[in-house]
């Protein structure tokens, strides 16, 4: 094994067993070092995170916290009622809900994500940098300088604590005074005054008021003491020890309302930082899913996308926020003030847990809409005046509504949508536990919200919209159901019935089933899928929420003949107005619509256009088209994480899809793709699917029954042999196979005759 740093290299601990995903070609490497946050390397662990880069002739470490936030209510929100908010719609009188509903969440600074510290260390010391780079295999990120010196940089996996340290430091005329590392706190007591700056650009830190921090210095760390709101404080300790006479090691950490502390780095210790816990947790990691796909860019990006996916979720962490870990240093407020944004970001952020094998990280965004349901309930019953359960479109890190456009902010279906990650936190898991301690309970409230809100004659929502159709005007709220609104009280009805079937209670269930019959169908014409019953989608638009029912919702099927004319009709229509006002995430999204119509050349365009074009150099999500307006006319770079995970989603929809308890493998492939595979992706029902393609045709499908159950598998070709199961067992019809399964049972099928 090559040297790496005395943290690496100080045990014997080899890598030689591998992993059989990621590769070297999908690691971060330059020439340089970047000279903007959002371009440097990034590292986390859910919990702390750190982006290396260059600012002037300082390295500087960003250091953040995931729960590192100014949580004070957002002023004038709660005088907001949804009755009321009808009323002045209904009287055209607009101006009076924004004054309540937006203009604060532009106004107030916080409740907001906010920033942690930054370390710098002196460039001039080293020389030139030769290269710079990330590891993803092993999470490290490493700084080469000209004489030999190398900088790495870690957050460890399982602990909250970050190293970094220098390995070939020189011997001659260097002194390691010369690496003791310099804190720059965040620019809370700056001079600026950047009040103007509106939500994107974000107001500067100096307008959160906070007093001075304290800065306690000893020979080997620094402890820095940052009060920030009603009595809350965070700290930031490093700590640093010379092991030897050309190695240096630090470690960092930051709390919340609790004093920072960091073991002891001992010299002496064959594991000194914890490196073998470290590897072993990201071997699992990559161990749980690998794909393999013959488009280079397209591979790359997806790895980058599942190492991001490692670094932001842990099942007892905060939901992935707009930035997670990675909070903007540049002085002011992360864009969109860093929230959980359930307009879509969230949500989309979750997309590709659930089929790459990761129910462990995908539990942290369920486990905070449990955690905070009582929250949301107090608030559900004060906006809406209904008892049941919503979840405001855009929340602080307790859960509080934050306002902003309150069409998606405070819409009457968010929780429908989010309710849907607690479907699927079952179906791919089939936990009992979880079916009967939480999702049933979750669903039972978001039903009783529905029947109490909607209208009892004709089923109605008071007001309806569709994020973010007509923006914060009043021709964004709609008299009758917007096909967004449609589609995600018929999923929640759909998927309720299911549930009750496994769990019957009577009166849900009875209520349940006369009131799906009761709503109206899609909103559908020569266009497709509209936006409401009075509006086509006639513009270019960036949020696919008039076609939630095709992805991610599932209730229209390319595979039934009935729904195949409105799917091709809406895409057709969504390609007729261009994507000028699309954002990254719509590209990303819009790879799923296209996997789901069966249409894979589009799709696989859509990831390479999200790649190439709305990607930094570090792979962040720039929401803007980075080539000067290329696919659209957004051309600005707010770093937001959703676009990047619906990414990976997107390739998973062209290698494997569920439709209705039917498993489908290479559903949306094209056919210049010749040789693929991909091992061990999650699908619902609990399998554990890993097939292969060779020269264009279809070799093997594996399937391991985690929980056992019933199979139905749509297999890739016409004739198979198959072991692990008796073949007299399996129903078939054409190349659609249906058994029973054992759990922990595993079946073959291969392509070819007996």
């Amino acid at each position: 094994m090559a040297r790496k740093f005395l943290f690496l290299a100080i045990f014997s601990f080899l890598l030689s067993n591998g992993f059989a995903q990621p590769k070297p070609e999908h690691n971060l490497v330059f020439d340089s070092l970047a000279k903007r946050w959002d371009e440097g390397i990034p590292l986390g662990n859910g919990w702390l995170g750190v982006l290396v880069w260059q600012k002037g002739d300082m390295v500087r470490l960003s250091l953040d916290r995931v729960d590192l936030w100014d949580d004070r209510p957002m002023p004038e929100i709660n005088k907001l009622k949804f009755s009321w908010v009808v009323e002045q719609v209904k009287k055209n009188q607009y101006d009076t809900v924004q004054k309540l509903g937006d203009e604060p969440y532009e106004k107030y600074p916080a409740p907001t994500k906010i920033p942690g510290a930054a370390l710098e260390f002196d460039l001039r010391k080293f020389g030139k940098i030769v290269s710079s780079g990330l590891d993803i295999q092993q999470a490290l990120g490493t700084v080469k300088f000209e004489n030999g010196v190398l900088f790495h940089n870690y957050v460890h996996a399982t602990n909250q604590v970050g190293y970094f340290g220098f390995e070939n430091l020189p011997q001659k005329d260097f002194s390691f005074d010369d690496i003791i590392p310099v804190l720059r706190i965040p620019a809370y007591r700056s001079e600026k005054n950047n009040s103007t700056g509106n939500s994107v650009e974000g107001q500067g830190l100096e307008q959160l008021g906070y007093s001075n921090g304290t800065i306690t210095k000893t020979a080997n760390s620094i402890l820095y003491h940052q009060p920030t709101w009603n009595g809350n404080y965070y700290e930031v300790l490093i700590k640093w020890k010379k092991f030897s006479a050309t190695n240096f090691i630090g470690e960092w950490t930051i709390t919340v309302n609790k004093h920072a502390t960091l073991p002891e780095l001992n010299p002496s210790s064959k594991n000194p930082t914890g490196w073998p816990s470290h590897i072993a947790w990201w071997k699992n990691f990559w161990d749980r899913s690998s794909v393999s796909i013959p488009d280079k860019l397209l591979e790359k990006q997806y790895y980058l996308e599942m190492y991001k996916f490692g670094c932001v979720a842990r099942s007892n962490t905060p939901p992935i926020s707009l930035q997670a870990i990675w909070t903007a240093d540049n002085g002011n407020l992360p864009p969109w003030k860093g929230d959980i944004h359930n307009d879509l970001n969230t949500q989309l952020s979750y997309w590709p847990g659930y089929e790459s094998n990761h129910l462990d990280l995908t539990e942290s965004y369920t486990n905070f809409l449990w955690k905070t349901k009582a929250v949301n309930k107090r608030w559900t019953k004060s906006y809406f005046g209904v008892d049941g359960l919503n979840v405001p479109g855009v929340t602080s890190i307790s859960g509080k509504e934050m306002g902003g456009w309150i069409q998606y902010s405070m819409s009457p279906t968010t929780v429908c949508w989010l309710a849907q990650h607690f479907y699927w936190q079952w179906k791919y898991s089939m936990d009992k536990h979880f079916f009967y301690e939480k999702l049933k309970p979750y669903y039972n409230d978001v039903t009783e919200y529905l029947f109490n809100i909607m209208d009892k004659k004709t089923h109605q929502l008071p007001l309806s919209s569709s994020p973010e159709f007509n923006d914060n005007n009043i021709k964004a709220w709609f008299p009758t159901y917007t096909n967004y609104d449609l589609a995600l009280c018929r999923y929640v009805f759909k998927t309720q019935n299911e549930l009750n079937d496994i769990d019957t209670t009577v009166e849900i269930h009875k209520k349940v089933h006369l009131l799906i019959d009761a709503l109206p169908y899609f909103n559908i014409n020569e266009t497709g899928l509209t936006v409401s019953a009075s509006q086509n989608m006639n513009v270019s638009h960036r949020h696919m929420s008039p076609f939630m029912a095709i992805y991610p919702l599932c209730l229209l099927d390319i595979n039934n003949v009935e729904d195949t004319s409105v799917i091709k009709k809406s895409l057709h229509n969504i390609e007729s107005h261009g994507t000028s006002q699309w954002c990254g995430y719509s590209f990303s999204w819009m790879a799923s619509l296209y996997a789901r119509a069966k249409e894979a050349d589009s799709a696989v365009k859509q990831l390479q256009i999200f790649a190439s074009n709305f990607c930094s150099s570090n792979s962040f999500h720039l929401n803007g088209d980075q080539k000067g307006g290329q696919y659209s006319s957004f051309t600005y770079r707010p770093f937001t994480l959703e676009g990047n995970f619906a990414f990976a989603q997107g390739v998973h929809e062209l290698l494997l899809q569920n439709h209705d308890d039917v498993i489908e493998i290479f559903p949306s492939v094209p056919d210049d793709w010749k040789n693929i595979s991909f091992k061990t992706l999650r699908a619902e029902g609990a399998f554990l699917i890993s097939a292969k393609k060779e020269n264009g045709v279809a070799t093997e499908v594996k399937i391991f029954s985690e929980q056992g159950g019933k199979l139905k598998i749509k297999l890739p070709f016409k004739t198979w042999v198959v072991k692990g199961i008796d073949r007299s067992s399996i129903f078939i019809n054409g190349n659609l196979a249906e058994m029973k399964t054992l759990k922990g049972q595993s079946i073959v099928f291969v392509n070819g005759y007996e």
